[in-house]
């Protein structure tokens, strides 16, 4: 472009001195007025378009090399554009409010390739996240973690609550109900009442054989045994039986107390907090929990890993379909959406006001920091063809000018 555009200021000084030489009369007066024109424009016109980027033959001419020699001033206007016309909160808000966030995202992830595509992409981002954790550090940091939290547990006060817990409303009696029905079924075995007489018999030979032996000539005693087994399973059953149809029974009565008892201890008894507290920090310290605690990433590590290698990943997939969900949700739900976009207007507030101060300094600085010559020449690059125009246009416009005033000349002469 700027060649082409000295190759035309060429051509003018070429006619201008063609005219003179041939006398610049006739057609050579039109000519001779026209390149003439034609020159000073040009000329006009290349000084001011140098005059934009350097001195015009190096010389100190004021009010030239006007964008080096205002870098600063447009590194600040242009650091002051951005922060006023992308970073004013209202501004930036109005824009949000506009696009409408929510219903935009809604629409998106209610296609299912778009779904698929997200989770895809959230699949890529675990499995590199994976990649980059140091092992060692997040098991010594789960380990110190896990740890911690047991020790700072008061295991005492905890066993308390939740005893208290369950025991309110009566629920305590419930259990020690159902122990009993066990019991009493347990106890109506006929192949425990065997095992029981079997044992009766077997203890009273080995204790007193001679009273055995001599009992056992007037009656067996393995049939004594039989039916004093039988005795006590009914006696035990009834006694059963009489626990749990009486709410008042001495029993019942005992037990409440006893767990009473104990709950209270578990809340406000040192002794039995601290040897519950040794207890628990026995088994903090036991080497199979550390290597267990120790354990946990490896194994956390190894299930992300073939669940996210996996084609079928169920991971994925849940991601999937709980994106296709949201956008099923943000569609329809006008409440939803106007609720996110609240928090994308409140965010959005929260970083513009955050940004505005840092961006516009760094835009200043970055263009302050450029190089005079790369500036120039970046600008010059991007702007300098079109600028190149206003010298084809300067000439010829000159030109034109100077035939009308050679024609006002020549009308007025005549």
């Amino acid at each position: 472009m700027k060649l082409g555009a000295a190759g035309l200021l060429a051509a003018t000084l070429a006619g201008f001195a063609l005219s003179h030489a041939m006398g610049g009369q006739g057609v050579w007066a039109w000519v001779r007025a026209f390149c003439e024109a034609a020159t000073v424009g040009a000329l006009a016109d290349w000084f001011a378009v140098v005059a934009l980027f350097k001195r015009p033959l190096g010389l100190p001419i004021p009010h030239t090399a006007i964008i080096p020699s205002n870098k600063e001033r447009l590194a600040e206007n242009l650091a002051v554009f951005v922060r006023d016309h992308f970073l004013e909160p209202d501004v930036l808000l109005a824009r949000l409010k506009v696009f409408d966030p929510a219903a935009r995202l809604g629409t998106w992830l209610s296609e299912p390739a778009q779904a698929r595509a997200a989770a895809a992409m959230a699949r890529t981002w675990l499995s590199q996240a994976l990649d980059l954790l140091d092992e060692r550090a997040v098991r010594d940091a789960i380990q110190g973690f896990v740890v911690s939290r047991l020790r700072a547990w008061d295991a005492g006060a905890a066993a308390g609550e939740v005893l208290g817990l369950l025991t309110r409303d009566g629920r305590h009696h419930q259990l020690l109900d159902e122990a009993l029905r066990r019991l009493g079924g347990y106890l109506d075995d006929e192949s425990v009442k065997a095992r029981v007489s079997g044992l009766m018999v077997k203890y009273a030979r080995r204790e007193w054989p001679r009273i055995v032996g001599t009992v056992n000539l007037v009656k067996p005693v393995d049939s004594i045994a039989d039916n004093l087994a039988d005795r006590l399973a009914r006696a035990m059953l009834d006694e059963l039986h009489d626990v749990l149809s009486r709410p008042d029974h001495p029993l019942r009565k005992d037990y409440e107390a006893w767990v009473d008892a104990y709950v209270g201890r578990l809340r406000d008894d040192p002794a039995l907090r601290e040897q519950i507290a040794r207890i628990k920090s026995n088994l903090i310290d036991h080497a199979t929990v550390q290597e267990y605690v120790q354990g946990l990433w490896e194994e956390i590590h190894a299930a992300l890993r073939r669940n996210l290698d996996s084609d079928a990943s169920p991971l994925v997939g849940y991601l999937e379909r709980s994106l296709a969900a949201l956008g099923r949700q943000l569609a329809a739900n006008t409440e939803l959406r106007e609720a996110i976009n609240e928090h994308v207007m409140a965010g959005a507030r929260s970083l513009a006001a955050r940004l505005r101060t840092g961006v516009t300094e760094h835009i200043s600085q970055t263009v302050k920091g450029w190089d005079e010559r790369q500036l120039v020449s970046e600008i010059e690059l991007s702007v300098g063809p079109d600028l190149q125009y206003i010298r084809y246009n300067g000439t010829l416009v000159g030109g034109l000018i100077g035939i009308a005033l050679h024609a006002l000349v020549v009308t007025l002469g005549g």
